[in-house]
């Protein structure tokens, strides 16, 4: 069974967290990325980082599909629309905890040992860059 995204579940929780701790939301766009409405004087080397707190923007939206507010940019108001797969990260401005996203759809999945089409659950291991991965292994639990 295919599942959706959960990369907008992570970033409304990331959201929430920072600003609970009272630190300030940013997140890190790909801003070449289809259908982005970002100020491209701002965008550096294909990427924005955008200050999404509530004193920061109005009207913000986080669907499961985009993300859009209002801001100023160099004191002009500007709509700023970011499909979701664009967001490459969310972290505290003050600290820089938070997450830095995968690309999605990447790399190929793996063959599942099963035989269905889901794929395999995510391990730390795949944090690691590819060259570090163990091979599989495989062992019999009783």
């Amino acid at each position: 069974m295919s599942m959706s995204s959960s990369r907008p579940y992570l970033v409304r929780a990331l959201y929430e967290w920072i600003l609970e701790n009272d630190c300030t939301p940013y997140i890190l766009v790909n801003a070449a990325f289809n259908g982005v409405e970002v100020p491209q004087e701002h965008v550096q080397d294909g990427q924005i980082i955008l200050n999404i707190s509530p004193t920061a923007v109005q009207n913000l939206l986080v669907h499961n599909d985009a993300i859009e507010f209002e801001g100023r940019f160099a004191g002009m108001p500007k709509r700023v629309f970011v499909p979701v797969a664009a967001v490459m990260g969310v972290y505290a401005k003050e600290n820089g905890q938070g997450m830095i996203f995968d690309a999605e759809h990447s790399r190929p999945l793996p063959p599942n040992p099963t035989g269905t089409n889901s794929p395999p659950s995510s391990t730390s291991s795949d944090k690691q860059p590819l060259s570090f991965k163990k091979k599989p292994s495989l062992r019999v639990v009783k």
